[in-house]
C-alpha cells in the first residue's frame, strides 16, 4: 500500500523563486516540505524493515550532505569529479555542436554548478537552464550564482524529487529542444532495475527531440576505487553518518550515533563500491512506534556506486529505447561521457 503523502510528493515539482535569499516561496512549496518529511518517515520506516537495512541514498542530499558532498570532490582521492571536468573542458566545444544552437539544459541533483557552467559556455545561444534538485537551499544558491553569471539567460529552478516520477511544470515543458545533463556518474548510486527506470524517465524530461549527457564511473582496481569512497580525512564518513543526524532531526529518530561506523566495500561480482553505516555494538533505532534492532556488525547499506564499461553504458541505454550516439572517455580508462539519443 502507498502511503498518500509518498503518492503526492512523486507528482509534486515546483518553479522556486531564487532572486531573494530569504524567499519562503508560496503555498505550493510549504506543501512540498511536508511531504518530503512525510516521504522520509516512510521511506526511511520501510528501509530499516528489510533484512539488510537501508535508507534511500537521495536521503544523504539534504542541505549539510549537499555542502559536505562538495567538500568529497576536493579531496585528492576523489577522482571522478576532477576526471569528468577535464573531458568536459576538453570535448565542450564538439558537445555544444552536437547539440546545436537554442537547446535547454536540464541538470537533475544539480549539485555546485561548476560542470554545468563548462557546458553553458561553450553552447550556442543557449535558450534556458533548468537545474532540478531535491536540496532547497542548495538550488536556490546554485540558481542565483547561473543568474550572476549569465544575466541574459532563462534560469528556471525546479524543486523536484528526480527519482521519482513528477509531472512538468509548463514553464519546463515549453523550453525544448532539451538537454538532460546527468553528470558524477550519480547514475551508478542506483541499483541496475532503478537505474533503468531512472534513465527512462531522464530520457522522457528530455523529449523525442532531446537528448542525455550522462557520466559513468569505469570499472577499475579498486586500490584506486575504495580511496575515493573512503577518505584519508573523514569528510565521506562524515557524509555517510549525516543520515543519522537527519533522522533525529527530521524523522524524531531515537539512536545513538557513536554505535555505527563507516564502511566501503568493493563487490566485484556487481561492479560496484558499497558504502555501510555498521553497528560497532548491539543497538537499535526507534521512529515513532516502530523498532529496528542491530547486531553488532549489522550495517544500514547507505548507497552504492556501480562501475561501467562501454558494454554495460550501452545494455543501460538500450533498456530505456536510447543509443550510444557518441562517447568520451579519459586516457586513463577512468571516467566516461556518454552522448544518447532515442533509438532510431
Amino acid at each position: 500500500m502507498t502511503h498518500p503523502a509518498e503518492a503526492d510528493i512523486e507528482r509534486h515539482a515546483v518553479v522556486l523563486e531564487y532572486a531573494d535569499s530569504d524567499a519562503g516561496g508560496d503555498d505550493n512549496e510549504a506543501i512540498g516540505r511536508e511531504q518530503e518529511l512525510a516521504a522520509f518517515r516512510v521511506d526511511a520506516v520501510a528501509g530499516l524493515s528489510k533484512p539488510q537495512k537501508s535508507i534511500p541514498s537521495k536521503y544523504l542530499y539534504d542541505t549539510a550532505g549537499a555542502r559536505l558532498f562538495e567538500q568529497i570532490t576536493e579531496q585528492p582521492e576523489y577522482y571522478p569529479t576532477k576526471t569528468e571536468i577535464a573531458l568536459l573542458r576538453a570535448h565542450a566545444g564538439e558537445i555544444a555542436e552536437l547539440i546545436g544552437p537554442g537547446a535547454t539544459i536540464v541538470e537533475p541533483g544539480s549539485g555546485a554548478g561548476e560542470k554545468v557552467e563548462i557546458l553553458l559556455n561553450a553552447m550556442r545561444e543557449p535558450r534556458a537552464m533548468v537545474p532540478l534538485d531535491i536540496a532547497r537551499e542548495q538550488l536556490r544558491r546554485v540558481a542565483r550564482t547561473l543568474a550572476a553569471r549569465h544575466p541574459h539567460l532563462q534560469i528556471v529552478p525546479l524543486w523536484a524529487d528526480f527519482t521519482h516520477a513528477f509531472d512538468i511544470p509548463e514553464k519546463v515543458a515549453r523550453l525544448h529542444p532539451r538537454l538532460v545533463f546527468f553528470p558524477g556518474s550519480t547514475m551508478g548510486n542506483f541499483l541496475p532495475d532503478v537505474q533503468r527506470q531512472l534513465l527512462g524517465a531522464l530520457a522522457k524530461l528530455a523529449g523525442e527531440d532531446g537528448s542525455l549527457l550522462i557520466g559513468f564511473d569505469r570499472i577499475k582496481d579498486e586500490s584506486v576505487l575504495l580511496p575515493a569512497y573512503d577518505d584519508a580525512a573523514g569528510v565521506t564518513r562524515a557524509f555517510e553518518m549525516n543520515i543519522l543526524e537527519r533522522l533525529q532531526r527530521e524523522a524524531g529518530a531515537k539512536l545513538d550515533p557513536h554505535h555505527f561506523r563507516y564502511e566501503a566495500r568493493w563487490n566485484a561480482k556487481d561492479a560496484c563500491v558499497e558504502m555501510h553505516l555498521v553497528a560497532r555494538q548491539e543497538t537499535q533505532i526507534g521512529i515513532d512506534e516502530h523498532r529496528f534492532g542491530f547486531a553488532a556488525g549489522e550495517s544500514i547499506w547507505n548507497e552504492s556506486s556501480h562501475k561501467y564499461d562501454d558494454g554495460r553504458i550501452a545494455d543501460l541505454a538500450a533498456s530505456a529505447g536510447l543509443v550510444v550516439s557518441k562517447l568520451w572517455t579519459d586516457d586513463k580508462n577512468w571516467f566516461s561521457l556518454a552522448l544518447l539519443r532515442p533509438a532510431p
